[in-house]
């Protein structure tokens, strides 16, 4: 076997083996570091549709409602209670380095006093009589945050503009192409505006897939940006003409080639304010979710979005501060970090400091130990981050695989942050030699969740040492060779989960399941190996398949399970978030069985923007 070093390096080397990136030559990796070192934003959608808690544009377009309706809101958007400063405190608190506001929707209602041709704006002709855009953005600029600003290139009221509804149109662009350009030069006198106005850091387009980037002008749009602030960062959502990747509710299963990307993403379904919507994620797995961005060399960017009276609510605030206090204490681990070390080396979420010579790792789970494999350079330290009397024990093994045993430790309740120390950059091998491993040493060995561990590690890399061992199906009449040093508590232990380990095969390949698993030989059923105790549900992403069942092995107890983010309209699977009651945890290893309605499917394609919303 050939070892070839995978060097964790600085973001220009992996840049050069990113080659599914075009755009990265264009790039002016400068003026994106700010960016690229932020992390975390808050997304704003802010608008009439706050009114009657409907869907923002979309619900006059899909004709849920007509247009004179939807704009009727108009009459009672107040921001009688608008507090731009309590905003920029709140969203500065999360951690955020960045906002992204909604200065017009596809609806064409803007928030400031625009004096474009035909413009419908909130100071002219909402209840609330006032620009609400500009006390925001200088609230923002001065607590020294980025300065984001959401812009629609469709503007489905506008006179100018040929797309009414999903079933209407005004005209048709090649037979009126005055008209169209007319409509270019009242988006652009719009940019403009912005550009003159607030000085955006950031455009954040969205919409574009209504029309080509030759009918966009999309490049005659950028010089004009670039001409009010030659270091504009653009979004991917201006026709292949932006900086970074938007993708859209879907966490990504694979870290995006991009060097640059942002994951938009809401706390409950909506992006603007709907009452009745509280199907909201904990802020546990939002903190999970910034991790697991973080690994993937990502930001996130959260939305709120503020009622119409202009307060942020409760539930949203609440999960900003929640996020707020995991940030405060780890922000050697969030800021400043490039993407993490292959799944192969760790199973787990992981990122490296700028610098090369940390290493950080996320853990979702209080447990003994975790191991990091193919590490060719030895460690100096390890420690907890904000725990500075827990204790760590490190073995470096001869086979380059590094353990650390958790001692005295006082876990975080959402995601616990181990900093691995080194004195020169690490290296990690591409193709390691697995420890050799054998049930008859496993069973020797007194450490039960050790050799628990060791087990299904090699099972999920496609190794199942219990092969031809004796082992059944169901753990009954089994006829494993035991000696005088054979540990009955792992005997009991693979008895109880033999279902899982009994002619079982490789688990999920990296991204779907941040631990190890193992998959049944009619690739129906999915093994989830849980190790500690969780801090919030499981969670799984990327499965195409219908779920059946899902169940305890070897104790029965039938399992609940919540999807998030699955769009009706989309083939893109949601998240699965799996409950697993505290009192039914094993203390050596708990195995959880997904029963699918098929052979396992899963998706591995890239994640983009929304195109359609029905």
């Amino acid at each position: 076997m050939r070892n070839k070093l995978f060097k964790a390096l600085f973001l220009g080397v992996i840049l050069s083996v990113s080659g599914n990136y075009t755009k990265a030559q264009s790039v002016d990796h400068k003026k994106m570091e700010w960016f690229k070192n932020a992390k975390l934003g808050i997304f704003i959608h802010w608008g009439i549709y706050s009114v009657n808690g409907i869907s923002e544009s979309w619900s006059f377009f899909n004709n849920y409602v007509n247009h004179e309706n939807y704009m009727k809101q108009l009459d009672h958007f107040s921001a009688s209670n608008y507090q731009p400063e309590q905003w920029v405190n709140l969203i500065k608190e999360s951690g955020a380095k960045y906002a992204v506001i909604t200065t017009k929707h596809h609806d064409g209602v803007s928030l400031w006093n625009s004096q474009s041709e035909n413009a419908i704006t909130v100071p002219k002709k909402a209840l609330a009589k006032k620009d609400v855009l500009t006390p925001f953005l200088y609230q923002l600029k001065n607590s020294g945050l980025k300065t984001g600003l959401y812009f629609s290139l469709p503007d489905w009221s506008h006179t100018f503009y040929d797309v009414n509804t999903r079933t209407k149109k005004r005209y048709d662009i090649k037979k009126d192409p005055q008209r169209w350009q007319s409509f270019v030069n009242y988006y652009q006198s719009q940019l403009n505006e912005l550009s003159i106005q607030y000085k955006p850091d950031l455009l954040w387009f969205d919409g574009d897939w209504e029309h080509t980037s030759e009918e966009w002008k999309a490049s005659q749009t950028l010089d004009l940006l670039k001409s009010y602030n030659s270091n504009i960062i653009i979004n991917s959502r201006l026709n292949n003409h932006g900086d970074y990747d938007t993708p859209e509710q879907g966490i990504p299963v694979m870290a995006p080639q991009s060097p640059y990307w942002e994951l938009c993403y809401t706390m409950n379904d909506s992006w603007g304010y709907q009452p009745y919507d509280d199907n909201y994620k904990t802020s546990n797995m939002i903190i999970r979710t910034l991790a697991d961005v973080i690994s993937m060399g990502g930001n996130l960017l959260l939305d709120i979005g503020p009622k119409s009276d202009g307060t942020i609510p409760e539930k949203q605030a609440q999960i900003l501060k929640d996020l707020g206090q995991w940030t405060s204490k780890h922000t050697t681990a969030i800021y400043d970090t490039n993407r993490g070390i292959p799944f192969e080396n760790y199973k787990g979420k992981s990122a490296l400091s700028t610098s090369g010579k940390s290493l950080f790792l996320y853990l979702e789970e209080a447990k003994s130990f975790t191991k990091i494999y193919g590490l060719a350079t030895k460690p100096v330290s390890a420690k907890i981050i904000g725990d500075s009397k827990a204790a760590i024990k490190m073995d470096y093994s001869q086979e380059k695989t590094l353990t650390l045993n958790f001692q005295n430790i006082k876990f975080d309740k959402d995601v616990t942050v181990v900093e691995i120390s080194f004195e020169t950059p690490p290296q990690f091998l591409a193709d390691f030699k697995q420890e050799k491993i054998s049930l008859p040493d496993l069973l020797k060995n007194q450490n039960t969740q050790s050799a628990v561990y060791d087990m299904t590690n090699a099972l999920h890399s496609g190794n199942n040492v219990t092969n031809n061992s004796g082992l059944t199906h169901d753990g009954l009449d089994m006829s494993l060779k035991k000696t005088s040093q054979t540990n009955p508590e792992t005997i009991n232990w693979m008895g109880k989960h033999a279902e899982a380990l009994f002619e079982t095969e490789k688990g999920l390949p990296d991204g779907h399941y941040p631990g190890m698993s193992a998959l049944s030989k009619d690739k129906q059923t999915l093994y989830l190996f849980v190790e500690g105790t969780p801090t919030g549900p499981i969670a799984l992403k990327g499965i195409k398949n219908a779920i059946a069942r899902i169940r305890i092995v070897g104790d029965g107890t039938l399992l609940s399970h919540k999807i998030y983010n699955k769009l009706y309209w989309s083939d893109r699977p949601g998240i699965i978030y799996i409950d697993i009651p505290k009192e039914r945890l094993d203390k050596n290893m708990t195995v959880i069985a997904v029963l699918l309605n098929k052979p396992l499917e899963l998706y591995r394609e890239k994640v983009g923007a929304i195109e359609n919303n029905l």
